[in-house]
């Protein structure tokens, strides 16, 4: 395609007319005002770089039609497209730029020129400054059809003295969160031809200040009876009137869904519709509304509905028998409640144009009566997840050849799989069987279209499958199996060109793992945990350089870590515990992959000192190197953390899970993973002060630095770890006191520094003193909890660097006594022995007291 687009491109007008979806790019050229017959102009669905509308374009002046919209323009919309009075349909939508770099128009005043336009579409056009954007739109009386969605619209209340869009169809003021005002504007309740109407997204609370908060009377829609098609869906609406609706007899569409109506039964909405002689309701969408009690039978009434949306509510009882009377339904969707009871071929009887099953997340067993019984339709998506349709495999789903998605994890069955399901689906895309007790071999060969394959935590064994639709698989989950052997001929084959995913993990295959990951290019998400491979870490991985998160612990790998890793520079979660790595961490682990947020090396044999590099991890929120040999201090730097100083928020870790110690007992993270925030350093050969440094880890949950060689005191600001629950310190050769501030640690449910050198009181704290006293033994403290009292006079350690104690120094005084007793001596002695010793010395005495007196005398006479 040429950098420059220009009517030459094309062989006849009409190709230039329809030019829309041919991802043209460059410049418009000019030239296309030669073209002056030129009536319809579609230029929709390109992209030509971000650049702006050309102004040239309002020269045409004979176009009836004009679509740029999705084109990817940006900047302010030339004002001269209001040139172009004989326009019919403008469109100038785009898709939401997610850097904020829509088009936009600072005013709408140019618009008022295209006085026959009627179809206007401005989605997503950045509109904050045009305040004019009613008094505008009000001046087109021909106009049947607005589309205004997020458009940043802040005046949503404005003066108009008299409505001129009486002959609008269709409007569309969606994604628009008014600032100014949380309540519907009245002047849309009098444009009483509207067909469509669509507010979802507008954080509305109710209809105008004289209606009481958080309200939405549908009376104040009386007018708009021509209404087939109307959304209030996510907005905070918590009331409705039900009795209205039945004002709305030829409402085909309604979209209630994410409000929070808590005091409005779905039985008396549907009555509500029932008012009318023939409801033509199609489509009933009550996603996430915040109702409760059963679904009623009158549902069943509804006979022209074709979508049935009620997930994400507290529906509880059982599924009506009336269901199944829905002849016209094509989508049922009442996942995610509370529903119980058994589900037979009643509910489905009549149900033949169903399309669309979604009932996951109750507590339903779907159970025909009929052993044999085969379904009157023909599913493209069914989602049954976390009920019950075991224990054994429901054979009727054989019969479902259309099936596109088909998600029954988790469902009680525990049978093994007929070898005739693997030949049923050829336009399955997304199978997921996970978390069941299914048995059998895989052969995935029937299933050509498969792109996500979930059969993780069931019990296939044998051999990996041969998978034949490598080069189109995105997923591949396996893990939690019986499979064994190798993964060689798995790994190592051809077209894995789009796989993002791959879970080996929690099965038993053995060998090395292979060489060729160079076949892997967009792999993100690599997990390999808790098998029984051996050897060294491939050298290739570093071919798979988008890596995200990768899991190899709980294996038997060893060697040094392959210097091929440090090309993983999107790498987040490197989980390599429980193997028998050696050498020393290198120092690119630190520098290179400086994206990290969860290292853990912890039962491995690596040596040496923590590398200084590991000070680059600033997003790291979990640092797990116990369990080594590793020698030297602790690096002061640990204070870049930037989350665990609470510089940064904490990340959020998905699809994935940890083995972690926490309060002396190994668990594994997974749902919880991005709250936990921990730092171990245990069991290694660490010397050393504890770097006050570690003290700014404010966010720290976990700190376990025991089994280690540390000395000196324990820093006095450890107090301001307040979010601190675990903190082990045993094993060291600690010395001094306690600090007094660990008293303030109100988080702390295990504290452990048994085996140190510790002397002195226990601060107290409701914390220190409900814990066991094996936590503190091995030291010379005392206090609760221990049975050790406190006496009086404590002996403080006389070996520690800074001697802060306020004890009493029994060295001072025995000195002080000492020299008392050879001084007096010294004085005392020759006035005893000799007399002559005695007469001069009372002689001096006395001498001394006359020249005092005589100074005295003389001072006081004057």
């Amino acid at each position: 395609m040429k950098e420059t687009f220009d009517h030459g491109q094309f062989v006849s007008l009409k190709e230039l007319e329809e030019a829309s979806k041919q991802k043209l790019k460059g410049v418009l050229s000019p030239s296309l005002l030669d073209l002056k017959q030129l009536k319809h102009l579609d230029l929709s669905c390109n992209n030509f770089g971000r650049i702006q509308v050309p102004e040239f374009i309002g020269s045409l002046g004979n176009l009836r039609y004009l679509n740029l919209s999705s084109s990817n323009f940006s900047g302010i919309i030339p004002p001269q497209l209001g040139n172009i009075s004989e326009l019919h349909t403008l469109c100038l939508g785009s898709f939401q730029d997610w850097r904020g770099e829509n088009t936009r128009v600072m005013n709408m005043e140019w618009l008022s020129n295209l006085r026959l336009l009627r179809h206007l579409d401005m989605s997503n056009v950045d509109l904050s400054k045009a305040m004019d954007w009613f008094q505008v739109i009000n001046t087109l009386p021909s106009l049947t059809e607005l589309h205004l969605k997020s458009n940043h619209l802040m005046d949503v209340h404005p003066h108009a003295p008299s409505l001129n869009i009486t002959s609008l169809l269709l409007l569309d003021l969606s994604e628009n969160y008014f600032f100014d005002d949380s309540l519907v504007p009245r002047w849309i309740f009098s444009i009483t031809s509207l067909v469509s109407l669509d507010l979802s997204y507008c954080d509305f609370k109710g209809l105008s200040p004289s209606i009481s908060s958080h309200s939405f009377p549908l009376d104040s829609l009386h007018n708009l009876t021509s209404l087939l098609s109307l959304d209030l869906s996510s907005n905070q609406l918590t009331n409705i009137i039900p009795k209205s609706l039945g004002n709305f007899c030829n409402l085909r569409d309604i979209d209630l869904s994410s409000n929070n109506f808590q005091n409005i039964s779905l039985a008396s909405l549907l009555e509500s519709f029932l008012e009318c002689k023939s409801p033509h309701l199609e489509s009933l969408l009550m996603y996430a509304s915040g109702l409760s009690g059963i679904i009623p039978d009158s549902i069943g009434r509804l006979s022209l509905l074709k979508s049935l949306g009620l997930s994400y509510n507290q529906f509880t009882g059982s599924l009506p028998n009336s269901l199944g009377q829905l002849s016209k339904l094509e989508e049922l969707d009442f996942s995610s409640n509370f529903l119980t009871g058994v589900v037979t071929e009643t509910h489905f009887v009549k149900l033949v144009h169903l399309k669309n099953l979604i009932g996951s997340g109750n507590n339903l067993i779907l159970r025909p009566r009929l052993a044999n019984w085969i379904p009157p339709f023909q599913l493209e998506r069914l989602y049954l997840n976390s009920g019950s349709l075991g224990p054994q495999f429901p054979s009727w789903l054989i019969s479902q050849r259309d099936l596109i998605d088909l998600d029954i994890s988790n469902a009680d069955i525990s049978s093994p799989i007929p070898e005739s399901f693997w030949r049923s689906f050829p336009n399955l895309e997304y199978l997921d069987m996970s978390k069941n007790q299914m048995q059998g071999t895989l052969n995935l060969s029937g299933i050509p279209a498969l792109e996500f394959l979930y059969l993780s935590s069931n019990r296939f064994g044998g051999k990996l499958p041969d998978i034949i639709n490598g080069p189109i698989l995105k997923v591949l989950d396996l893990s939690g199996n019986l499979f064994v052997g190798s993964v060689h001929h798995l790994l190592c084959s051809d077209g894995w060109k789009e796989t993002v995913l791959l879970n080996l993990g929690n099965n038993s295959l053995t060998g090395v793992i292979p060489e060729c990951w160079e076949k892997w290019p967009v792999l993100k998400y690599l997990n390999l945990e808790n098998n029984n491979f051996s050897g060294r870490i491939p050298r290739t991985l570093g071919h798979a350089c988008n890596i995200v998160k990768m899991n190899m612990g709980g294996n038997k790998l060893e060697g040094k870590l392959p210097a091929s890793l440090m090309k993983l520079t999107y790498l987040e979660i490197l989980e390599l515990s429980g193997n028998e790595l050696a050498g020393s961490i290198p120092s690119w682990v630190g520098i290179k992959l400086s994206s990290l947020e969860i290292l853990n090396l912890r039962s491995n044999k690596f040596v040496g000192k923590i590398p200084r590099g590991v000070c680059y991890l600033t997003h790291i929120q979990i640092l797990d190197l116990s369990n080594n040999k590793l020698m030297g201090d602790i690096p002061k730097c640990f204070n870049n953390f930037s989350i665990l100083s609470g510089k940064e928020t904490n990340i959020r870790f998905n699809n994935c899970s940890v083995p972690l110690v926490m309060k002396g007992h190994e668990y594994v993270y997974g749902t919880i993973l991005n709250l936990v925030r921990l730092l171990d350093l245990s069991n290694n050969k660490l010397v050393g002060h504890i770097p006050s440094e570690l003290t700014t880890l404010i966010k720290l949950q976990s700190l376990n630095l025991s089994g280690n060689l540390l000395t000196g005191r324990i820093p006095e600001k450890i107090g301001d770890l307040k979010e601190i629950e675990s903190f082990d310190l045993s094993l060291n050769k600690l010395s001094g006191e306690l600090p007094m501030s660990l008293s303030s640690l109100n988080a702390l449910s295990s504290f452990n520094v048994s085996y140190n050198n510790l002397t002195g009181k226990i601060p107290s704290s409701t914390q220190h003193q409900s814990l066991n006293e094996s936590c503190f033994v091995g030291n010379k403290l005392c206090g609760d909890p221990l049975s050790d009292p406190c006496s009086r006079v404590e002996t403080p350690d006389t070996d520690h660097e800074d001697d802060g104690s306020h004890g009493v120094d029994w060295g001072l005084i025995i000195s002080v006594v000492s020299g008392f007793i050879a001084g007096f001596w010294v004085i005392l002695a020759p006035l005893i022995v000799s007399r002559s010793w005695r007469i001069a010395y009372f002689r001096f005495w006395s001498q001394l007291g006359y020249m005092v007196y005589d100074v005295r005398h003389k001072m006081f006479s004057r």
